[in-house]
């Protein structure tokens, strides 16, 4: 029984994981090696993660800079930084690749912020799906008679006290991530 709730509890705090590894590669204005390193670079035939390709650092604030480990991706590299959603043109330099990112619009910063609310969104639907999931694994229990209906009523409050608590943990990292890309 208190697996079926700690199996929900899990899920609930991965979806909470997952969320806020979507907000650190959101752009803040600030530069992070978040921004870029989930990017997929063609390398070989092969969609390989730039992390594995290349060294970044953060040399200045609005800087990342990309030091390859094979000189021979480097065009590969640029290629997919212009693809992505970052919406820069990386310089290349004596085999170092930089992106400058330029200083955030107060429209591009309200988009930013739609798109964390719908995120944050996104991530609460996926724990009250899992809360809903767990309370009919409850009900089947009490069905086959393995647990009482007090048991079922005291292990659903449980279960919406713990949906309650990840539903306010995502509504935190919404607020920190949009407190963060409105700071000018």
């Amino acid at each position: 029984m208190a697996d079926i709730l700690k199996d929900a509890e899990a899920k609930m705090k991965k979806a909470i994981d997952v969320l806020k590894q979507k907000y650190a590669a959101v752009r803040t204005g600030r530069a992070s090696p978040a921004l870029v390193e989930h990017l997929k670079v063609e390398y070989y035939g092969a969609q390989v993660p730039l992390q594995q390709l290349a060294g970044i650092s953060v040399p200045e604030a609005h800087t990342i800079a990309l030091q390859p480990y094979d000189k021979g991706a480097v065009k590969e590299i640029e290629k997919a930084i212009q693809k992505s959603e970052l919406g820069v043109t990386p310089k290349t330099d004596a085999g170092v690749i930089r992106i400058i990112l330029p200083p955030l619009t107060e429209e591009r910063r309200k988009d930013l912020v739609k798109m964390i609310k719908k995120e944050a969104e996104e991530a609460k639907v996926v724990i009250r799906n899992l809360r809903r999931e767990a309370m009919e694994m409850l009900k089947v229990s009490k069905e086959k008679k393995e647990i009482t209906e007090d048991i079922e009523k005291l292990k659903e409050e449980e279960a919406q006290k713990i949906t309650d608590r990840e539903i306010l943990e995502a509504d935190k990292a919404a607020l920190l991530k949009e407190k963060e890309i409105m700071e000018v």
